[in-house]
């Protein structure tokens, strides 16, 4: 047991290796209270979040200068988002099991059905699959890697994937029947990937959420059991709930909360209590004095049937402060798109403003651990 009344404070244990048995039962003794809290980080990608994180223990060994973490706080996810030093998400075996339980209810998964594991258990996606295991009575498949041909034979009933995993799957032409779920997050999909995915027999659930609501709390656009959404004047999607985290690591930066709400960076839109996120508030284009959400352009782009992938950000230009510029995988490298034909593509389908002014056709686009697109690396031209 980790509890010591003279040391109020939880001890931190990061676990630098890939998932597997041993992290799978380090994060059930955290929620049970029979372990010290646990920061899962990936090899490879742990150096900037252990100075920065400063947990007491890395793979059992006393780390000098470490802190502990508040008594209620069973798992620190580290996530740095776009930019900056890495800030630790601090979650409670509370907030953990709610979110879990309701996706378990939501997605109508019976107890002993098994969950594969083949995210990064580094990031709250990956985290959250043994979560629903451990609920579920039933032991998680674990991949160290993402490899389509051993997803597809695992036997697992459900699976959580990336947009690109995803892909990569509906690539095989497999038969996405054999699993009851596929959870799909991280980022927005192309529409015509959920529409193949279909076509192939999967039961594809689209989540919204992040590592400060313990993943996924809206489903398919309708919000979790005993999740509360609002849209505040600002534009921004506003959340509530059982599932939200106790606050970030050492205070810093202060979490966003409006009364009970934790408010996110994302805008958002609610009609018939269904939630439609429109983009992250910072990746709004000024380009020629109009506000360009790049998501919406994104969207339009993904339906053009020569784009495979694409990405939108906003390059700097002396006359138009932003260009809106697309970056595009031709779905056929040997016949790319051209600019004036996405150009009239997006203008007869949004504001004159919106269509992009750039092009830059990649082969593939840079992607972060977690699937999402790096568009850090977009921006500099990289």
């Amino acid at each position: 047991m980790w509890r010591n009344p003279s040391h109020p404070d939880r001890p931190l244990h990061a676990i630098v290796q890939p998932p597997g048995p041993d992290l799978f039962t380090a994060v059930r003794d955290a929620l049970s209270g029979d372990g010290p809290a646990v920061l899962p980080l990936a090899p490879g990608h742990s150096g900037a979040a252990l100075e920065a994180l400063r947990p007491t223990h890395v793979n059992g060994a006393i780390q000098a200068g470490g802190a502990g973490v508040p008594a209620d706080v069973a798992v620190v996810i580290a996530t740095s988002g776009s930019t900056g030093a890495p800030k630790g998400v601090q979650l409670s075996a509370t907030a953990l099991r709610a979110s879990a339980a309701a996706s378990l209810r939501r997605v109508e998964a019976s107890k002993g059905e098994r969950w594969l594991c083949c995210l990064p258990v580094s990031h709250v996606s990956g985290l959250q699959v043994l979560v629903r295991a451990l609920l579920s009575d039933s032991e998680p498949i674990i991949h160290p890697v993402f490899d389509p041909q051993a997803v597809m034979s695992s036997g697992a009933d459900h699976v959580s994937l990336v947009p690109t995993q995803l892909h990569r799957l509906v690539e095989l032409e497999a038969d996405l029947s054999v699993f009851r779920t596929i959870v799909l997050g991280g980022a927005a999909p192309r529409p015509r990937l959920l529409d193949r995915a279909r076509d192939l027999g999967g039961r594809v659930v689209t989540t919204y959420g992040m590592s400060e609501t313990c993943g996924g709390c809206v489903y398919d656009g309708q919000p979790l059991y005993n999740v509360d959404l609002k849209i505040g004047e600002d534009g921004l999607i506003r959340i509530a709930g059982p599932m939200l985290f106790s606050g970030y690591r050492f205070g810093e930066p202060a979490a966003p909360f409006d009364g009970g709400w934790f408010v996110t960076s994302d805008l958002g839109e609610l009609a018939g209590g269904r939630l439609r996120v429109l983009g992250r508030a910072d990746d709004v284009i000024n380009t020629g004095g109009e506000k360009v959400v790049a998501a919406a352009v994104l969207a339009v782009l993904g339906t053009h049937p020569e784009v495979a992938d694409a990405a939108v950000i906003g390059t700097p230009d002396p006359e138009w402060g932003e260009l809106v510029t697309a970056v595009v995988v031709p779905a056929d490298p040997d016949t790319p798109p051209t600019l004036s034909q996405l150009r009239a593509f997006c203008r007869d389908r949004l504001p004159f403003h919106a269509a992009p002014r750039s092009l830059r056709l990649v082969p593939r686009l840079p992607l972060l651990p977690n699937g999402k697109t790096d568009l850090v690396r977009l921006r500099a031209g990289t």
